[in-house]
């Protein structure tokens, strides 16, 4: 009876294997599918996949070309690393691409649908779009904190600058994901990070781990029988995450509700009571507002308030911190950048005061900094998408249920598209914008906001990020008074050698580096003046 057990299960085994293995060839014919590697049977192409995904997609493309079909496991995918073909998807076959995937662990981190990030298309996703484009983001509220950037900018280049008197070196990596996350805590919760174990301190590193999630692969996600088992103990990690982000969300909520209700006790109390909104002291009293407020478009629950929060935080910390540390270190390796921005700010800022966001209209060479960091390291190196009925797209049939991998990282390394593509040259976004030679290699001032495909750092289209112009403005705003105000040396090693930058990456949502960026800060001559006014 055992031996008739184990027959029946190495006939089931084999058989399954089989089809495993005949499936994909079956479907390619039904189908007009892209190029594809061969397939393993249940992992699909996985063992051609390392860690760093928009690397091993690159791989990819130069072998089968700008686009590929593989087998996550048994999930379906199309990478494309080309812009021509990355319109077809984005911009001519929108609609049918406008969904993102809902993994376990997304799923759980984002309280499923009420992230705007991942909730699908409907009144939820425009109610909320309508929310961050003309209340939360608009230029109003990015106005109203500008006062909280400047701070905070301020207070990053006052820590440089008592490094630089101790011939300190700095950790740029950690500094600049502090900077970027009390912009955000201060926006959105009126909180900031003390460096101890406060509130804020604690929403960086919760975050931090959600956008480390975001990055990686889950089997029990990929491979359908691994579905009920937790084989990495991703399952563990994401939903002790979840908890502790949650608990940590609802007690902060919860504060500031009895601090609203106090307020208006207080009011009643003084006679100073009036009808209409209560004093917006921050984004989520805004949310609350809405929350309180019976004749809102839509009803907004605890939930709805938690799930938007953790979309700025993911959106608005690790990402900028991330393009900040990749824009330092390739202007380190190229101290000419340094020289020619400097003659840019003291033409239109001068030395008498600091630069300010205001000022960075007038200083195309401070913005061409940012375009050729973002084309080389942009902070989030893969759209991804995932199409919701059939569609055709680069002369393939592209099945409902595939997802979508466009590589902007691989895009932006294209000789196809970009003169010397691996040299950090902002030069190439000073020239007027031509297609040289007919070679389509691009120059000019790039638009980054997603209108040009060789260039869209913060997405295309419906699902761009509603963040940009909040994250053009900081980051803009820091490169350009970290140019004004120092200069850099490389940190010394134990031995006495001088460290190299090293710039290669590790796995995550944004590509960071491999190893955080420490070098010593040197002030310049007026820095303290201007640190002082």
């Amino acid at each position: 009876m055992v031996l008739e057990f184990v027959s029946y299960v190495t006939v089931f085994l084999l058989t399954l294997l089989l089809v495993q293995t005949i499936f994909p060839y079956v479907k390619q014919r039904l189908y007009n599918l892209p190029p594809s590697p061969l397939a393993l049977p249940i992992i699909g192409h996985l063992h051609l996949l390392s860690s760093i995904l928009h690397r091993s997609f690159h791989g990819l493309s130069l072998r089968y070309g700008p686009i590929v079909y593989i087998l996550l496991g048994s999930v379906p995918c199309v990478v494309v690393s080309s812009t021509e073909i990355a319109r077809e998807f984005l911009r001519d076959n929108e609609l049918s691409f406008c969904s993102r995937p809902q993994f376990a662990a997304i799923s759980c981190l984002t309280y499923g649908d009420a992230s705007f990030s991942f909730s699908p298309l409907g009144p939820y996703w425009r109610f909320l779009k309508k929310l961050l484009t003309t209340e939360l983001l608009a230029n109003r509220s990015l106005t109203n904190f500008q006062p909280v950037r400047n701070r905070e900018i301020k207070h990053f280049l006052e820590l440089l600058y008592e490094k630089s008197k101790l011939g300190e070196a700095v950790n740029v990596s950690e500094e600049a994901l502090k900077l970027t996350s009390n912009v955000v805590s201060q926006m959105m919760l009126s909180i900031r990070c003390s460096g101890m174990e406060d509130e804020a301190e604690t929403a960086r590193r919760v975050v931090r781990e959600v956008t480390n999630i975001f990055g990686e692969l889950n089997l029990s996600d990929l491979i359908w029988f691994f579905k009920n088992l937790d084989v990495q103990g991703f399952k563990k990690r994401y939903e002790d995450t979840h908890r502790r982000y949650d608990e940590l969300l609802e007690k902060i909520i919860s504060d500031r509700v009895e601090v609203r209700k106090q307020k208006r006790r207080d009011e009643q109390m003084r006679g100073l009571h009036e009808e209409g909104e209560p004093e917006k002291v921050d984004l989520l009293d805004k949310l609350l507002d809405i929350v309180e407020d019976e004749k809102a478009e839509m009803k907004l629950t605890r939930t709805n308030l938690k799930a938007v929060i953790l979309d700025f935080f993911t959106a608005g910390t690790d990402t900028t911190a991330t393009a900040l540390e990749w824009t330092l270190a390739e202007m380190i390796k190229s101290p000419w950048v340094f020289v020619k921005g400097r003659e840019e700010i003291d033409k239109v800022v001068g030395n008498g005061r600091l630069v300010q966001e205001s000022d960075v209209p007038n200083l195309p060479y401070i913005q061409a900094i940012v375009k050729e960091s973002f084309r080389l390291h942009p902070p989030v190196p893969l759209i991804n998408r995932m199409s919701t009925e059939n569609s055709k797209a680069g002369g393939y049939d592209i099945p409902a249920g595939t997802m979508l991998f466009v590589n902007i990282w691989s895009i932006g390394r294209d000789p196809k598209y970009w003169d010397d593509p691996l040299e950090f040259r902002p030069e190439r976004f000073l020239k007027p914008k031509t297609d040289v030679n007919g070679s389509g290699l691009m120059s000019g001032l790039g638009d980054v906001k997603g209108q040009h495909f060789e260039l869209m750092p913060f997405g295309t289209g419906r699902r761009a990020c509603p963040g940009m112009s909040l994250a053009l403005l900081e980051l803009t705003a820091v490169i350009a008074a970290v140019i004004q105000c120092f200069d850099w040396k490389l940190a010394v090693q134990p031995d006495g050698g001088d460290c190299m930058i090293d710039m290669s990456e590790r796995a995550g949502l944004t590509a960071p580096r491999a190893r955080d960026l420490v070098c010593v800060p040197v002030a310049r001559s007026h820095t303290n003046a201007l640190l002082i006014e």
